[in-house]
């Protein structure tokens, strides 16, 4: 059996992402109370039923409060009993979160009369800090649209080789703020700009003129040797502790350059012994 939890704070994108495992074929159940879930699995195992193999469920911060406190001991019972889980994690900050409410005009499942859209936000955070604590793969939907979030969901969590390991690569400018769901960020604003050299400022770290530039400066080289290092020596230590995901995020000013080209020449090398490397350019989108 593959499961799929799926939780997150409300207005983040939950209904999109289940709408979309449904889409690929998985048994959905939205805002299931975790205490069910080890009923769940056993009626799905029964014996003489038609064996589900795909499920994915939502939980939302509607369930008790104590059965969220007890979150990782239902997933702990998960693997005793040989249970393949993923848990999703969707989140967004509060100015995201409220813009999207006030344009949708929806009420916050946790809004009570004396009760600000901000303090449901904030209950709704502490709430969930259990679930979010757990989770494998965590997506910040702030700056993400619903076509790239269908897209970002399908890539990371539906690869058929679920033995390896998913390592998403992205870059980033520091201007546009960094991304809270990466487990490595390694800042490269330190190496000489592209920017500053009229004729490259409007091409990007993909470009050959720009490529060359940075591959003549001894500074970019040693930078890029000196991440791959560390990835290659401390990447297959995670992997040994189960983690299905891992993200590194590359950043320079306006992520459109430096950080662009280092993404790349990582890439090139990771993908040699890792078959799910993915790849990410976040301010070219």
């Amino acid at each position: 059996m593959n499961l799929i939890i799926v939780s997150g704070l409300s207005g983040s994108g939950k209904s999109i992402a289940l709408h979309l495992l449904e889409d690929l074929g998985y048994y959905c159940i939205d805002n299931l109370p975790i205490g069910m879930l080890p009923s769940l699995i056993k009626e799905f195992h029964k014996e003489g039923s038609e064996q589900i193999q795909r499920i994915a469920i939502g939980i939302d911060a509607r369930n008790i409060p104590d059965s969220l406190n007890e979150f990782e001991s239902y997933l702990e019972e998960l693997a005793a009993n040989s249970i393949k889980y993923k848990v999703l994690y969707l989140d967004a900050n509060d100015e995201t979160i409220i813009k999207r409410y006030s344009e949708t005009r929806r009420k916050h499942p946790l809004s009570q009369p004396n009760m600000s859209l901000l303090e449901a936000i904030t209950l709704e955070k502490k709430l969930l800090e259990p679930v979010s604590y757990c989770a494998d793969l965590t997506f910040d939907t702030s700056q993400t649209n619903v076509h790239q979030l269908r897209e970002r969901i399908k890539e990371r969590l539906t690869k058929e080789n679920d033995t390896s390991a998913s390592i998403l690569i992205e870059s980033f400018g520091f201007k546009h703020g960094a991304p809270s769901n990466a487990d490595f960020i390694f800042d490269v604003r330190c190496l000489t700009n592209p920017h500053w050299v009229q004729e490259l400022r409007p091409q990007t770290g993909k470009d050959q003129d720009v490529i060359d530039f940075l591959k003549s400066n001894n500074d970019v080289i040693d930078m890029c040797h000196d991440i791959l290092s560390f990835i290659e020596k401390w990447i297959p230590k995670f992997i040994e502790e189960n983690r299905s995901y891992i993200t590194i995020a590359i950043g320079c000013t306006g992520g459109q350059h430096r950080s662009v080209f280092i993404t790349e020449q990582l890439i090139k090398k990771l993908e040699k012994n890792y078959p799910n490397v993915l790849i990410r350019h976040r301010e070219l989108e």
